[in-house]
């Protein structure tokens, strides 16, 4: 099977209630294609010339695919705005900044690629038992790109206050997608690690020589390496990643820890996610259907020391995922910078699906081959990918 052979075969629509009436916020439609929406918001900054804390989304769009999404911008132009591979389209204004409880879900059009005939059978199977029984809100691999070769979450380090090996994974921890120029300007920063004022000159002009700058200069004058400046000076939608990644992928534990222990091990469909491995089941059936009651929690929290628990259940599954990594609930917090935090909300653990159209045809761009389209509504924050894993992945 093959996903995302063109772009138009993975399209994504951000569904939001917000219209324009009168107010000091530019609100804008943005259509994107194969870039992701950081990426578009620095072009912005950039073209626009304004500070990037005046632009508010209500979430990231995949890069791979064509995506529509809202975009405001305080004391915004009153004009659109192209390039290459974006459109930012002026609606009007709004009265306040376009933030993620704004989005009431998002729209997805699919095709698959590239399917046998016994492939296609099988995902219709599927299917059906996704319109019946839901599905398993993980979070997908596109929110672990911040995940180096090393396999080390920026944020654990983070959270005990290891700033130089926060740094270390931030700037220097090699990734598989890695482009070439990245690839260079990263083993340079291994090679040089600890020798800053070298460690500038040998570096091209980047966000990471403008980092490294800063250590140099300490170096430079004497004075005591601050890795805890360094590291706040990097992007605070980089830093929010880093939390929200460790989060999330303790949360896919707590889920998959709840499916196995509540499934006959012949209904559990084992897969594997960046977070680690995880499980689809066919036995139990959803809150939503008329004959049964799924045995697990209705939502779990994300896991934070912000949030707090009842003795019970939950909470002994919580620290017993967290203890995983070595850690206390407590020490999911970090105290510098105060901009930055992890969520204290809970997440749907299983979400329904129950008008998901399927489709299949021959594939007009593999000869002797099936094509699968599919179009469904999700609730915000969850990964039409996972939904794509279920219809092709089978049980042994």
């Amino acid at each position: 099977m093959k996903l995302k052979r063109i772009p138009e075969d993975f399209q994504v629509d951000e569904l939001s209630q917000v219209t324009p009436t009168t107010g000091p916020f530019a609100l804008y439609q943005l259509t994107k294609q194969s870039i992701g929406t950081p990426e578009v918001i620095n072009s912005v900054v950039d073209r626009w010339k304004i500070p990037r804390r005046r632009i508010s989304y209500g979430g990231l769009k995949d890069k791979h695919a064509l995506t529509t999404q809202f975009v405001t911008v305080h004391h915004g132009p009153k004009k659109p705005l192209a390039q290459r591979s974006f459109e930012l389209e002026y609606l009007g204004q709004v009265k306040r900044a376009f933030v993620p409880a704004d989005i009431d879900g998002n729209r997805f059009t699919i095709t698959l690629r590239d399917m046998t005939v016994e492939e296609v059978e099988r995902a219709e199977t599927a299917a059906e038992d996704v319109r019946r029984d839901g599905l398993p809100n993980y979070f997908d691999d596109q929110r672990f790109g911040s995940l180096g070769s090393s396999g080390e979450w920026i944020a654990k380090p983070w959270c005990l206050g290891d700033w130089e090996r926060t740094l270390w994974l931030a700037l220097a921890d090699p990734h598989r997608e890695d482009r070439s120029d990245d690839k260079k300007q990263k083993a340079i920063l291994r090679d040089h690690w600890g020798r800053w004022v070298e460690c500038k000159q040998a570096l091209s002009r980047s966000h990471r020589r403008s980092i490294v700058t800063f250590l140099a200069d300490k170096e430079a004058a004497g004075k005591l390496i601050d890795f805890r400046g360094a590291f706040c000076n990097l992007n605070i939608d980089l830093r929010g990643l880093y939390l929200s990644a460790f989060q999330s992928a303790l949360w896919n534990r707590m889920l998959t820890r709840r499916l196995t222990e509540n499934t006959a091990p012949e209904s559990v469909i084992p897969f594997e996610l960046k977070s680690g491995p995880a499980c689809f089941v066919t036995s139990f059936l959803s809150p939503w259907s008329n004959s049964a009651v799924t045995p697990i929690e209705d939502e779990l929290p994300l896991p934070s020391a912000r949030g707090k628990l009842e003795e019970g259940p939950t909470l002994d599954l919580l620290n017993s995922v967290v203890a995983e990594e070595g850690l206390e609930k407590r020490q999911l917090r970090v105290k510098y910078p105060r901009d930055s935090f992890f969520s204290k909300s809970s997440r749907k653990t299983i979400i329904a699906v129950p008008e998901l159209e399927f489709e299949s045809a021959d594939d007009d761009l593999y000869p002797n081959r099936k094509k699968v389209m599919l179009a469904f509504d999700l609730p915000r924050g969850s990964y039409a990918t996972i939904l794509v894993k279920r219809l092709t992945t089978y049980a042994e």
